[in-house]
């Protein structure tokens, strides 16, 4: 987790909390050292965040401090959940408990009549669910994207034939059946769809592609044809 992303659930966690919130319970929510916790404390400390407690003893938010005020309109928040509940259909599991995160963030911060909209569970996205890849944590690969992380794949295409590519993913496409990554295949030095249910075995590599996103994407979107996402490794 980022360091900017730990320190907002640290705030939520302590907004939330309450009694006292140890370093320790807050590290085990977070998958991450007491050490870190204890960091962070210190810098929303810094940034003047009303955190009071120390060591030993539990950390608590003076009362009063909240973060800007979410303002939805019904539709928008109506669309929030249905976003939300596609996001079950994927077979993305880090996307699924993120959702799951969202909807409880959003159902705490916002005015009751918003509440209520969220919580009357009156609007659903039915239809095929895509099981998670075998060989493939897709968490991996939206990490990659960003950090613009080449990515070592053992692929096997539908002809049953088995490569090793290196790639530069620029792209992830979910749909009802499998996700399909996006990507510069060193291999074949062109633009490829690899289907995220082909994919053997997944691993970061220690090499950058840092700048070249971009372009990439540009590259890809301007290669589109009737049927631009088809898988092609």
């Amino acid at each position: 987790m980022r360091k900017a992303s730990r320190l907002f659930e640290i705030i939520q966690i302590l907004r939330l909390a309450k009694k006292p919130m140890t370093a320790a319970i807050m590290a085990g929510k977070l998958e991450v050292t007491v050490r870190s916790i204890y960091r962070d404390i210190a810098a929303l400390q810094a940034m003047r965040v009303p955190i009071e407690g120390g060591r030993g003893i539990g950390y608590i938010m003076r009362p009063g401090f909240d973060l800007p005020p979410l303002m939805f309109s019904i539709e928008e928040t109506e669309a929030i959940v249905l976003s939300l509940a596609l996001l079950e259909r994927t077979g993305d599991e880090e996307l699924k408990l993120a959702a799951r995160r969202v909807n409880q963030k959003l159902a705490g911060a916002v005015p009751p009549p918003l509440r209520q909209a969220m919580e009357n569970k009156a609007l659903y996205a039915w239809g095929t669910v895509a099981p998670a890849p075998a060989g493939l944590d897709l968490a991996i690969v939206r990490r990659a994207i960003r950090d613009e992380r080449k990515l070592a794949l053992s692929y096997r295409d539908e002809m049953g034939r088995a490569t090793e590519r290196m790639i530069r993913p620029i792209a992830l496409i979910y749909y009802s059946q499998t996700a399909n990554i996006v990507a510069w295949c060193e291999l074949r030095q062109a633009i490829r769809n690899f289907r995220s249910d082909r994919v053997e075995a997944c691993a970061e590599a220690d090499v950058f592609f840092k700048g070249e996103g971009d372009g990439l994407r540009a590259l890809w979107t301007e290669s589109w044809t009737e049927k631009p996402l088809a898988a092609n490794a």
